[in-house]
C-alpha cells in the first residue's frame, strides 16, 4: 500500500503526470465558466509540456544536476578499496535470456562503466539493489549475473535489501565495513551521483565519484522529443529526491 501511495505522489509531482493535472484543471475551469483561469492553466500546462520536451531545456536541466566525469588520474591515485555499482531498474520479461527478468538499459550502462573501472583499477565489486515486488530475484542478483556472464567480472558482494538510494547506502556500508573497507569508487548516472554521494558519505564512507552517462554539452534543438521529456523527468526526479532526503535528515 505504501508503495502504491509513493508511486501516486511521484506521478502527481513529476511530468507528465503533473502537467496532465494542470491541463485537466484548466479544462474543468473552462467547463465551469471560469474561462480566464482555465485559459491560464491550459497555457501554462501546454508551455511547460513543450519546454520540458525540447532537447535544449532537457539537456540544460540534466547538466544542472550532473556530477562532472571522473579524472582517470584521480581514480588511479584515490586509494579506493572497492567499487560500488548502484542499480537502476530491470526488464520484467526478457525471452531472449530465457524468459526471466534482467537488468534494464540504465543498470546496464552503470555495469558497463563499473566493468571498465574494474579492469583499470583492479578492485573488488559490490552491487546494490533490492528485490522489486514483481520480480523473482533482486536487482543485485541480476547485476551479478550480468557482470559475471557478460563482462567476465567477478562480484565480491551483493546487497539485496535496498529499495531506494538511501537504503543502498544504509545496507551496503555494513557489508563493506565488515570487510574493512571505508573508501570506495561509486558508480551511478551523472544526474544521480550528487544524491547518491550524499547518502553514502552520511553513512560513513569516503566516496570517489565515478559518474556515467552525461547530457550533451550544448543543444539549441527546440523540436519536442519524447526522449527529452524522459530526461526532464529524471532531472526533476533528482531535484525532488534531493529535497526529500534533506527533509528526512
Amino acid at each position: 500500500m505504501l508503495q502504491i501511495i509513493y508511486e501516486f505522489f511521484k506521478w502527481l509531482i513529476l511530468p507528465p503526470g503533473s502537467l496532465l493535472v494542470v491541463l485537466g484543471l484548466g479544462v474543468v475551469c473552462v467547463a465551469r465558466g471560469r474561462r480566464r483561469s482555465g485559459i491560464v492553466l491550459l497555457s501554462l500546462g501546454l508551455a511547460a509540456f513543450y519546454l520540458l520536451s525540447t532537447p535544449a531545456v532537457a539537456n540544460l536541466m540534466m547538466r544542472s544536476v550532473e556530477t562532472p566525469p571522473a579524472d582517470a588520474s584521480v581514480l588511479a591515485s584515490s586509494n579506493a578499496q572497492a567499487i560500488v555499482v548502484l542499480s537502476g531498474g530491470f526488464e520484467r520479461y526478457a525471452p531472449e535470456y530465457g524468459g526471466g527478468a534482467t537488468v534494464d538499459g540504465m543498470t546496464l550502462q552503470r555495469l558497463r562503466y563499473g566493468a571498465h573501472l574494474v579492469r583499470k583499477l583492479d578492485l573488488p565489486v559490490l552491487v546494490s539493489g533490492g528485490q522489486p515486488d514483481d520480480a523473482r530475484m533482486s536487482l543485485a542478483a541480476m547485476m551479478k549475473v550480468t557482470l559475471e556472464q557478460d563482462f567476465a567480472i567477478p562480484v565480491r558482494w551483493t546487497e539485496e535489501r535496498s529499495r531506494d538510494t538511501y537504503e543502498n547506502a544504509a545496507f551496503s556500508v555494513p557489508i563493506l565495513r565488515q570487510a574493512g573497507i571505508d573508501r570506495v569508487v561509486l558508480v551511478t548516472h551523472a544526474s544521480h551521483m550528487a544524491r547518491a554521494m550524499r547518502v553514502f558519505e552520511a553513512a560513513g564512507l569516503k566516496v570517489i565519484p565515478a559518474p556515467t552517462v552525461f547530457a550533451p554539452r550544448s543543444s539549441l534543438d527546440l523540436l519536442p522529443r519524447q526522449s527529452s521529456l524522459h530526461d526532464s523527468y529524471y532531472a526533476l526526479y533528482e531535484i525532488t529526491g534531493a529535497l526529500w532526503y534533506a527533509l528526512r535528515r
